[in-house]
């Protein structure tokens, strides 16, 4: 990356402001030992969430409620998020930052479970917005169900879509660059999606299902 492009994504990673329930929503995943979006990456999902009017989104990883409250900010006030998550901590601080958001609570569901069991569950083509935001090497599988999940004209957002600028170097094959190389060329080859990739934080791949 050259000079300028950097000092660009360096201003671009910092214009977000964010308020006291997003520091503290920050704090928790920090104790918690949980990598959170970064606040580029925040300030998308609100924005994307809000141009997909979704009124049904699954959240795959809870992010300690991260996420989940940037999503909820952009989605209409009659929008439902279900949040996916195998850390019964990670779901309570998900709860927390819904509350302390003031989400009211028939706005959330958290299930607790490992997303490969939970996912299959879900009813197809009954989603507006699917994020995956958890275990690298099950997002193959993610975006399978994902794509099941999504109505027509619905959005699926894959967050680390360049794994710290690795992906691009095929010098780089240790399992989750690869995995994250695969899932980019699965989601470009699907007839059924049209996508893009933002290079917001660590990369966001950003796809519509036809």
């Amino acid at each position: 990356m050259s000079a300028d492009k950097q000092t660009s994504w360096s201003y671009t990673e910092g214009l977000p402001t964010e308020d006291e329930v997003m520091l503290r929503a920050r704090e928790r995943s920090f104790e918690l030992g949980v990598t959170s979006i970064s606040p580029g990456v925040a300030a998308a999902l609100t924005v994307l969430a809000a141009g997909t009017k979704a009124h049904t989104a699954v959240e795959i990883g809870s992010g300690a409620g991260v996420s989940g409250v940037c999503l909820l900010r952009g989605l209409p006030e009659t929008a439902v998020l279900t949040t996916i998550d195998c850390d019964v901590d990670h779901l309570r601080a998900a709860r927390e930052a819904f509350h302390d958001a003031g989400i009211p609570g028939n706005r959330t569901r958290t299930i607790s479970g490992r997303a490969a069991d939970v996912l299959p569950r879900l009813t197809d083509n009954a989603y507006d917005l699917v994020f995956i935001d958890a275990d690298k090497p099950s997002y193959l599988n993610y975006v399978e169900q994902a794509v099941r999940l999504l109505k027509r004209g619905g959005t699926l957002i894959i967050n680390d879509a360049l794994d710290q600028d690795r992906v691009s170097d095929p010098a780089i094959r240790d399992e989750t660059t690869t995995t994250l190389r695969k899932v980019g060329k699965a989601v470009r080859a699907n007839k059924q999606l049209v996508s893009t990739i933002l290079p917001t934080g660590n990369g966001l791949l950003v796809a519509v299902k036809k």
